[in-house]
């Protein structure tokens, strides 16, 4: 009897690991920022856009102080997002004159945000050129992540950073981006990996999931023109083979991936995101 019951226990323990496991691989995440030119003008249309796609979280971009986002304070946009069943998991902050100044009211204003929205992540989205050009520069760069970072985690986020393929510049016998894997507290600051540009630095996502394994908590995955490297492709119709990426998933650490296009959209932007949910969905998922 006693074994009977373990067993019994066991497998209902199995099955919810499983049923836990399938319910995260349901869930196909949006840049926002793709839809750059139809949202600022139509929030409600464009996020009931996304949900028909296919959607089920999204990451936001646009914030700024004066205002917020598209004119809409975080309490309208959560109830919009509440009302297509989207989630948002991370936005994309400019911290342009935290990390030119120490000046925090941006980080201020983004972390109380966040939290009014529910957002797990404060992702860094980019770099003004004149702060990032020597590996000291990369260094003073890292502690500012750290205490933002700190800042985040008392206020119940995390912070992450958002690579582009400047990161990837070397400074004698290091990168940019190796100063900042290494600077970084891991306990404050995770990294959202663009596997596009990645690619593009002629760089391969395995070589630095390995080296840095459990610290690409995110990604973006959007896919390279066939003929044109400089512009973008729906997922499955272009160069990068995302079927092998996402079987390293678990090296990587990552827990949610958002889909993100800029250019190049065929036969327009919501038939672009439309296209690549189903790409996901039918051959990453499964």
């Amino acid at each position: 009897m006693l074994k009977s019951k373990i067993v019994i226990v066991g497998l209902l323990f199995f099955t919810g690991i499983m049923t836990s496991n399938a319910q995260k691989r349901k869930d196909i995440g949006l840049q926002l920022y793709s839809l750059r030119e139809l949202i600022p003008t139509d929030v409600k249309g464009t996020l009931k856009e996304v949900a028909l796609a296919g959607y089920t979280q999204v990451e936001l971009y646009g914030f700024n102080i004066k205002d917020q986002f598209w004119g809409l304070k975080p309490e309208q946009l959560k109830k919009i997002l509440d009302e297509n069943n989207l989630k948002p998991v991370s936005g994309h902050f400019n911290m342009s004159p935290y990390f030119k100044t120490g000046d925090e009211a941006e980080l201020k204003a983004a972390i109380g945000a966040a939290k009014v929205l529910g957002l797990k992540y404060i992702t860094i989205p980019w770099l003004e050129p004149d702060i990032r050009t020597s590996a000291m520069d990369y260094k003073t760069l890292a502690k500012r992540l750290n205490h933002a970072g700190q800042l985040c985690k008392n206020a119940g986020l995390k912070l992450a950073y958002h690579n582009h393929d400047f990161e990837f510049i070397r400074y004698g016998n290091e990168t940019g981006m190796d100063i900042l894997l290494k600077d970084t507290n891991k306990k404050l600051v995770d990294f959202e990996m663009d596997i596009y540009w990645v690619i593009r630095s002629n760089l391969q996502p395995y070589a630095l999931f390995k080296a840095n394994p459990g610290r690409f908590t995110m990604w973006h995955i959007k896919d390279m023109d066939q003929s044109n490297h400089n512009l973008n492709a729906e997922i499955g119709t272009g160069t990068i083979n995302y079927k092998d990426i996402f079987k390293l998933a678990k090296l990587s650490g990552m827990k949610y991936f958002f889909v993100e296009h800029e250019s190049n959209y065929k036969p327009d932007m919501i038939g672009s995101i439309r296209q690549s949910c189903s790409f996901v969905k039918d051959q990453l998922l499964q």
